[in-house]
């Protein structure tokens, strides 16, 4: 296994993150600030089980020289059960890469100054590691404060509740101050208690406790009230470090699709354009992607709408392969190109979202919720229409219409289909109605929050130096500790 050694004299950390180009991306950010302001060197050791590659090789070489990789030989999952939850096959792809992930530390360990381990948001069944080889465990929770509360209270509701959240007569309290959740809104894999699912991420958050610390993509003045909870709740909870919001600030894997998108927008007036996308990994079943095709029209406003294949038996199907596609156009109803051709841009499959949504003819996001795309929203104050499909979604789309009261969120039929009717609405209240207009002023509070937090007196970049800085010392430490 190729691997690019740094010298003997720097502070070396490895980097696992688990699969989905979603975790890697903040993840990637997050490493390219310590390795621009810090002495460190890095290594992503990144486990797979033999999907396709590019997207995340891709953003991997694109990273300074200081920043190395490796690809994990791929395992092997082919025993688990057709249907079975998106969350098993991450969490096994990364346990069943542990004997890989030893060898590639224990050669990390004879070339570099290996002296801290930085897993992220579902990579605690491997925090062990860290004890094995004398250095700190940390992890980089690329989720919400908010979601980090629901996962340490997991355990405790687990044995608070028999029946499934989602039966809950009433809303769930984390903890003091945070909005309540309904239980139908908690995360995806706690929604039904027998699934194997469950099991799994109760016990990546049982093991939470054993990381030196949890970084956190957010910041605090936008969750002042969980980042509160948690660092004043001594019950077994980490030092937590809000180093937020980590977003992409360059293209996202290559240039396909930036010309035309850019030059589309270029011509269209300020505010004016509702930009739909549903993340790296979203899909839409069939009927759903007609639905919104007719929504779109029958609204009248401006759009650039990414489509993807539609899926019918997996509302994440492409988290895997982002690149999975044929030719998603022939899915639109006839003749919907020819008819929108005056008001909208298609595009297959991806988008260059950072600059969309930096654009000044782009008015509002369709989403799904995905956490980063809901912070890219923020550092560009861009107000929101929650559609949330999978994993956190949810729960995240209580953050931004309860809570903050920048996005609108739909709302499905009985058969979890949300109709044409109601989607155009959706859209033209967002774009040119009264509720739009109040939301992109909050958001604009936001945007600002979130510029202060990474100036360099900002609460994020303290947090960033302060981890850097213990990082340094306690590495040192323990690396000291190895030679004895």
């Amino acid at each position: 296994m190729a691997m690019e050694a740094a010298a003997q004299s720097t502070l070396h950390i490895a980097i696992i993150p688990t699969p989905g180009l979603g975790h890697l991306i903040p993840l990637t950010e997050l490493i390219k600030q310590l390795s621009r302001r810090h002495n460190f060197s890095f290594t992503f050791l990144v486990p797979t089980d033999g999907s396709s590659t590019e997207s995340q090789t891709s953003l991997l070489q694109s990273l300074p020289a200081s920043i190395a990789h490796a690809f994990l030989p791929p395992v092997d999952l082919s025993d688990i059960p057709a249907g079975s939850h998106l969350l098993i096959r991450v969490i096994l792809t990364l346990t069943r890469s542990i004997p890989a992930l030893r060898d590639s530390l224990t050669t990390l360990t004879g070339s570099t100054r290996l002296v801290a381990l930085i897993f992220d948001v579902l990579g605690s069944p491997a925090l062990d590691l860290a004890g094995e080889f004398r250095v700190p465990a940390y992890i980089f929770y690329t989720c919400s404060a908010m979601n980090l509360c629901s996962a340490f209270c997991l355990p405790k509701l687990d044995l608070m509740y028999s029946c499934e959240y989602r039966d809950l007569p009433e809303p769930v309290h984390f903890f003091p101050g945070c909005v309540p959740v309904q239980g139908v809104d908690m995360v995806d894999p706690v929604q039904d208690k027998k699934n194997e699912a469950y099991k799994r991420i109760l016990d990546v958050a049982k093991q939470y406790h054993k990381a030196a610390g949890i970084l956190v993509n957010s910041f605090l003045n936008l969750e002042p009230a969980p980042f509160e909870a948690l660092m004043q709740n001594g019950d077994g909870i980490p030092p937590i470090y809000p180093v937020g919001p980590l977003v992409r600030t360059g293209l996202e894997h290559g240039l396909a699709g930036l010309g035309c998108c850019l030059r589309w927008l270029d011509k269209q007036p300020s505010g004016s354009v509702l930009f739909v996308s549903f993340g790296s990994g979203g899909t839409l079943s069939s009927d759903q992607l007609t639905e919104l095709a007719f929504g779109l029209e029958i609204s009248g406003q401006r759009f650039l709408w990414v489509v993807r294949n539609p899926n019918d038996m997996s509302l994440s199907a492409a988290y895997f392969d982002p690149q999975l596609c044929s030719d998603p156009l022939q899915f639109l109803p006839n003749g919907f190109l020819d008819r929108t051709g005056e008001l909208g841009l298609v595009v297959p499959s991806w988008a260059p979202q950072v600059q969309i949504l930096s654009h000044s003819s782009t008015g509002g996001f369709l989403t799904h919720c995905g956490w980063n795309s809901i912070l890219e929203s923020i550092v560009h104050g861009v107000p929101l229409i929650a559609w949330p499909l999978y994993a956190e979604q949810r729960m995240n789309s209580v953050e931004v219409t309860e809570d903050w009261k920048v996005a609108l969120r739909v709302k499905p039929n009985e058969k979890g289909i949300v109709e044409r009717e109601q989607i155009a609405g959706y859209v033209s209240r967002l774009i040119e109605g009264w509720e739009g207009k109040a939301m992109r002023e909050r958001m604009k509070v936001l945007q600002g929050a979130a510029e202060a937090a990474l100036g360099n007196d900002g609460s994020s970049s303290k947090s960033r130096n302060e981890i850097a800085h213990i990082l340094m010392t306690e590495g040192k430490s323990h690396e000291s500790l190895n030679k004895i």
